[in-house]
């Protein structure tokens, strides 16, 4: 299996936030609210906000895989 770079990750975590309604801003705990330009834009720079949103999608991504959303574990 190859192994996907950080780049790549970067990218499909983008890709996922470009889909999310206009004018809908995002809520990361206590570093505030964000849109989703905001979003892409630490993601992009990978700077501590970017890295967070990373970890967060990155860990929904991985329980669709494995059905825990949808009961078929």
């Amino acid at each position: 299996m190859a192994k996907i770079s950080n780049r790549e990750i970067r990218q499909l975590i983008i890709e996922r936030i470009k889909t999310l309604s206009p004018g809908r801003k995002i809520s990361i705990g206590k570093e505030g609210d964000f849109s989703k330009e905001e979003l892409i834009k630490h993601i992009q720079k990978g700077d501590k906000i970017g890295e967070k949103i990373t970890k967060v999608q990155l860990s929904y991504l991985r329980s669709m895989k494995k059905g825990i959303f949808f009961n078929e574990k």
